[in-house]
Formats: C-alpha cells, structure tokens, sequence
C-alpha cells in the first residue's frame, strides 16, 4: 500500500515593495524678495544661461554686468511689487507651483510610493534640492515635469540641462523619465477652452476677439531649429478649432521681447495698439504657453498691454487667468504624470 505524505500548503508569494518614485514638477523660477538685490540675484542666474542667452562671450558680460544688472533690478522690482504675494512674502508663480504639488501629490496619495515635490529652474527652490529631497525619502526613480506646454530650448531643454548636472555628481543614480511637451494633448486643449469659456461667461461685456499670447523668442533661435514656434501654433490651431474660432477671432501674438534682435512676430503689445487703433474695443487676452500666472502674464498682459489697448482706443480688456491650480489645470497635470509613469506605479 502506498503512503501518500501530504504536501505543504504552498505558501503565497511575498510581493516585494514597489520602489519609491518621485515626481519633481519644475517651473521657470522666481526673485526670493521683490526688491532690488532679489531680483538681481535672479537675473543673474537667468541671463547667465546660455540656453537663454545663447552669446555668453565678452560683449554679452560687459551688457549683463555693466549695464542690466545695474538698472534693470530696480525697474523690475517695482513690477514685482504690483502682483506679489504679501500675505506669503514670496511671487504668485512660487505660490501657485506649489498649490499645484500639493494638489497633485493629494490626487496621487493611493500610490503610497509616490511621492511629489517642486522645485524652479532659476532661484529657490532649487531643481538640485528637490531631487536630493526625493532622493533622501527613498525615491529610486524620478521623474521630472518641465510645465512647459510648448517645448524650446531655453524652457524645456535647460530644465534638463540642470536635472543631468545635479545627478552627474551623484554615484548612485536614480532611474530618470522625463514628460514631453504637452503643447496639444487633448486635456490640456480642452483644459484651456473650458477655462476660457468659464472666464468669458463672468465678464460684463463680449470679446470682440481674443488673443493668445505667447511668450517670444529670437527668431534665430527658431531658424536654428527650435521648434517653438510650431508648438505655439499648433496650440492656437488645436484652441480655434475647440472654440470653433477662425484666425481672425483668435490671433496669436508673442510677447516679452528683450534686447535688439528680432524676435518672433507678430508681437503682443505692437498688436493691441494696432487693434485698438483699427477700432476694436473689446478684448480678450490668454495666455496658453504660461501654465501658472507670473509677472509676464499679471503684469505685463493684465496691466501693461491693458494700458497700451485703451491708451490709444480700446474700452473693454480681460487677462484671462492661466490654467494655475484650478480643477481643469490639475487635470492636465494628473493625465500627463499617470501617463508617464506608466510601467512604474
């Protein structure tokens, strides 16, 4: 007679603990005080990149330090000072970037192993202490989120200039991803015709039409091969198309020039004086390739641009607010990372 030995119960397999991964959302940067010394410091730091400027030879560091670092820090603290966040002491574009963190990370909190934090290309938080932050909470991946709709040069690619140096330095890496331009993702264009039709519907008055302004560039830099500019048209071509607009009821327009190149046209503030000497009187303003509101967009679109419109004829002008922290803005940021976090959570 054969004896059968019973065999042990096999035992469930014990799931190793999925890796920490981070999520590092990065902006473009912010003066740590409105004052001259701050903003001083940040331009600095800004135009001392060739990214931005691609020239850093002899000419361009006799300009930045014998004559801008002078006197712009003055003047562009005054403008600081005119959308700053008194109550936290710090610019709107630190304060929404870290909403969007907070918001973001609240969104991710059944992924125990995710863990999010934000950092700016230039000034502080700085992109080298948010990867050592994630680093020092276990993270053995990381990916980094330039909030960038429209990829350029000296936007996208500097953010991962700076993210390569920082791990250079370092002889145990973390496993790097990088999310792409979002320039015309489905949510994100839907995210900016909600946010616009949202904002139209509060006004008092009708919109003659409406332009997206985009922040400029040197057009060399595009001749170069830099291919902002068919982002931010493909952006506006993706928006008309969602707001069953026509070119002629959303323009597009480039604004912040700086120095005396040519940069890409046709330009922001040439274009409200001349709709407004045309005879347009009501306007609407957006700003897509911002994805939270800063000085180019409280300042310069809302006041300076508003000012050149009515100064030489227009009556009625709307800033509408960036995508920021709002419901449909997280929504892009939420689609981009789960996206690119594929294959990790």
């Amino acid at each position: 007679m054969t004896t059968v030995v019973p065999t042990e119960t096999a035992k469930p397999a014990v799931q190793a603990s999925l890796p920490r991964v981070g999520v590092l959302l990065i902006n473009l940067g912010t003066p740590d005080t409105a004052d001259a010394p701050g903003v001083r410091v940040y331009l600095k730091e800004f135009l001392s990149d060739p990214r931005v400027i691609e020239d850093q030879g002899l000419v361009w560091q006799f300009v930045l330090n014998g004559i801008i670092l002078r006197r712009r820090p003055r003047t562009k603290a005054l403008d600081y000072r005119k959308i700053w966040n008194n109550e936290k002491n710090e610019s709107p574009l630190k304060t929404i970037t870290r909403s969007k963190s907070e918001k973001l990370a609240s969104a991710l909190s059944d992924r125990a192993h995710v863990v999010v934090d934000w950092a700016m290309r230039y000034g502080n938080p700085s992109i080298r202490s948010g990867i050592d932050a994630l680093i020092a909470k276990g993270c053995e991946r990381i990916l980094a989120v330039p909030l960038y709709p429209q990829y350029s040069a000296s936007t996208s690619a500097t953010v991962c200039d700076e993210v390569f140096r920082v791990l250079a330095r370092l002889r145990a890496q973390p496993t790097l991803r990088v999310t792409p331009p979002y320039y015309e993702d489905e949510p994100y264009i839907e995210a900016l015709a909600t946010s616009i039709e949202a904002h139209l519907a509060t006004l008092p008055f009708k919109p003659e039409l409406i332009v997206a302004s985009f922040h400029g560039m040197p057009k060399s830099y595009v001749d170069k091969g830099d291919p902002y500019q068919d982002h931010c048209v493909a952006t506006t071509e993706a928006l008309r198309r969602r707001l069953g607009m026509d070119a002629s009821k959303l323009l597009l327009t480039f604004q912040s020039r700086f120095g005396n190149d040519e940069w890409l046209q046709p330009y922001t503030d040439k274009t409200m004086e001349r709709l407004a000497k045309e005879g347009v009187r009501r306007i609407a303003v957006v700003t897509p390739g911002f994805a939270a509101d800063c000085l180019e967009t409280l300042e310069e679109i809302a006041q300076e641009n508003a000012e050149i419109f009515k100064h030489n004829g227009g009556e009625q002008f709307a800033a509408i607010p960036c995508l920021n922290d709002s419901e449909p803005g997280m929504d892009v940021i939420r689609a981009l990372v789960l996206r690119e976090l594929q294959g990790w959570i």
